[in-house]
């Protein structure tokens, strides 16, 4: 198959405005237009000519996707009101880090430090050639920051040995003990002394891979390190994120994504080719339906070149290789301002973002620490409106309300001593309602545990059952050959859409069960995790159960609220697993990651089960099996459901 050129390709297949365009996997483009007004921090001498065009701005870089911001008009290029100069930084223990510094030009006052830590590559490269965007947004290169982007250990122009999620070291005994706290640290202690006209004090920031740096910098972070914002950080690649989800593996994301980042690196590079394979189709069902067990990836297409994939084929459990990577366990000595940042539908790091921000609060009681949640994808408050995603609209330009009235008041409050600030401790967005709302503490006070329990006849009840039949059960049969699709949709990579996607396409197959309320009789919104028990067997040994929690609107749209599968043999230790004994009931406890959504009056809720979710996840290695979901007083299946009490 020939491909398009990249180039052809982005000019074809930008869409609708404010939304990402998908290649490979990896989102590559997203147009938004930018109103750019006077850079009040310019003494102008004399009127210049600003041409008014659209521009290519620079990449966003992003876990398994690449967000690369195209200003539609009325941007500027900060090629007109920076200078650019490139460093190789060298850390602790000698090996160089590359480094691009943005300084504006006027000398007259002193500007404080963005600093970006990146394994996407801070290009594009060359004193000379300038980054269409700097900052989280446009806003800040107005304001006037000093912009500060860094290639990471191992990556592109970067020296040194990458690692997949650099375990911290508690115990550094020699200059030898380098992690990414040290290597932030050794470059803020850098560029205090280096950069001209900084005012002491520096922010971090960054979406995903660079949310992880972030808050890795926060387990030891330097003096001068002042405001930090996590975005989607990735917290732990086993429990949640990218990679695995209680078990499961996160097929087409992971194996598109790591098909490009994965390559060899000999030594420094600007760029990286497109992927070590083409997979010649956008039809990933039948594709990784073709390529089997999850094995066959390296047998058919990797040919044991892509490291990482071998090394997370080698730790199928949650083992040392997981547990060391784990964040949120290391930050419990932080003083530094915290803003964590995430999405309801990120379908990539929405849990890392809840594990980061729940563990700062947790081990640093004092901090100020505040939580946003947006109804957006991943990264998807950096660039657009934030009104819609897919067929789900939110009623308002949620992103760019998030830019203009928390993320750029954060920084500048902290990091400027400029305005007020005014953000409660958790800041979110309820969807269902379409409403912004300020709590004092996330989950929210004002709530009550209620179980939402399975019924006969496809019911579901907030009312426990009364029936003491222990043969009461619904089954269905699972078929690995004809697994159930995740999306309607045909990708190779994973559809950011899946998230608050219509589910209405399954809900009349065999192997996917149906439960739902009554039409409510009152809104019913619920905050925080919810919480799944279910009682299950299987004919066989092991199978995976997929739970998915649906708000059904008066039209019939079966909105995707929260979805996470469990595979039944970690139903009692992630690192220690165990086979089911066929034909047995057996519970199944777990978290979903927190939602805040309002089920409206009129609405229904529902709940769907079953045990494949393709390709999002691998296919358990089962045979055709017997599964059934018990719904008994004693055999109980149930969400436990944080609700808001008015």
């Amino acid at each position: 198959m020939v491909r398009e050129p990249e180039s052809k390709r982005l000019l074809r297949c930008v869409d609708r405005l404010g939304e990402n365009v998908h290649f490979g996997g990896k989102v590559v483009a997203a147009s938004r237009g930018i109103e750019v007004t006077a850079f009040p921090w310019i003494r102008m001498s004399e009127e210049r000519n600003i041409s008014r065009n659209a521009a290519l701005i620079g990449a966003l870089s992003v876990l398994a996707t690449i967000s690369v911001l195209l200003a539609a008009q009325d941007s500027v290029s900060p090629r007109l009101y920076y200078t650019k100069s490139e460093y190789r930084v060298a850390m602790r223990d000698g090996v160089r880090l590359f480094t691009s510094v943005y300084v504006p030009p006027n000398t007259s006052q002193k500007y404080p430090i963005l600093l970006t830590r990146t394994p996407y590559g801070v290009g594009p490269y060359g004193p000379n050639v300038y980054a269409p965007v700097l900052g989280p947004s446009p806003a800040f290169a107005q304001e006037g920051y000093i912009f500060v982007y860094q290639d990471v250990r191992g990556r592109y122009m970067s020296g040194g040995d990458f690692k997949w999620m650099t375990p911290y070291i508690v115990d550094k005994k020699s200059s030898a003990g380098v992690d990414e706290s040290t290597d932030a640290y050794d470059t803020i202690e850098w560029l205090l002394k280096n950069v001209p006209n900084n005012n002491g004090r520096v922010g971090m920031y960054g979406i995903s891979y660079p949310g992880f740096y972030t808050a890795a910098e926060l387990a030891d972070p330097h003096p001068a390190l002042k405001a930090a914002s996590p975005q989607a950080p990735m917290a732990n690649n086993y429990l949640g994120d990218d990679i695995h989800h209680n078990g499961a593996f996160w097929l087409p994301h992971i194996f598109n994504f790591i098909n490009w980042f994965g390559q060899p690196r000999l030594g420094p590079v600007e760029s990286y080719p497109e992927g070590l394979i083409d997979p010649g189709t956008n039809d990933g069902y039948n594709f990784f339906l073709q390529m089997g067990a999850l094995a066959n990836a390296d047998v058919k297409y990797f040919h044991n070149v892509n490291k990482l994939w071998d090394q997370w084929m080698e730790h199928g459990n949650y083992d040392s290789y997981w547990q060391a990577q784990d964040v949120p366990q290391h930050l419990k000595k932080t003083s530094v301002s915290v803003m964590t940042v995430g999405g309801w539908f990120d379908a990539e790091d929405l849990q890392g973002t809840l594990r980061i921000y729940k563990g700062l609060e947790k081990q640093n009681p004092g901090t100020f620490n505040v939580l946003v949640m947006g109804p957006w994808s991943h990264g998807g408050w950096a660039a657009g409106s934030g009104k819609s995603l897919g067929d789900v609209t939110f009623g308002s330009n949620t992103s760019t309300f998030y830019r203009d009235n928390i993320e750029l008041p954060f920084f500048n409050y902290y990091l400027k001593g400029k305005g007020q600030l005014n953000l409660p401790e958790a800041y979110v967005f309820e969807t269902g309602s379409n409403r912004w709302k300020k709590y004092s503490q996330w989950p929210p006070k004002q709530e009550r545990v209620e179980s939402l329990y399975l019924e006969p006849d496809k019911k579901l009840s907030f009312s426990a059952p009364k029936n003491t039949n222990n043969r009461a059960f619904d089954e269905y049969l699972s078929d690995p050959a004809k697994p159930v699709p995740y999306t309607d949709r045909m990708f190779i990579g994973m559809v950011r859409e899946y998230m608050d996607g219509n589910q209405r396409f399954v809900a009349q197959r065999p192997d996917v069960l149906v439960y739902q309320t009554d039409a409510l009789n009152e809104d019913v919104e619920v905050a925080g995790p919810v919480g799944v028990d279910l009682t299950v067997s299987s004919s066989g040994t092991d199978s995976d159960f997929v739970v998915k929690l649906i708000d059904v609107q008066p039209d019939g749209y079966q909105m995707l609220i929260r979805g996470e599968p469990f595979r039944a043999k970690y139903r009692n230790s992630f690192s220690r697993p165990e086979p089911m004994k066929p034909n047995t009931p057996t519970l199944i406890s777990y978290e979903m990651p927190d939602i805040n959504h309002a089920f409206l009056k009129g609405h229904r809720i529902m709940v769907q089960v079953q045990s494949s979710w393709f390709p999002l996840m691998d296919r358990n290695p089962q045979k055709f099996t017997t599964e059934r979901v018990y719904h008994s007083a004693s055999l109980v299946s149930r969400l436990r459901m944080p609700r808001l009490v008015k």
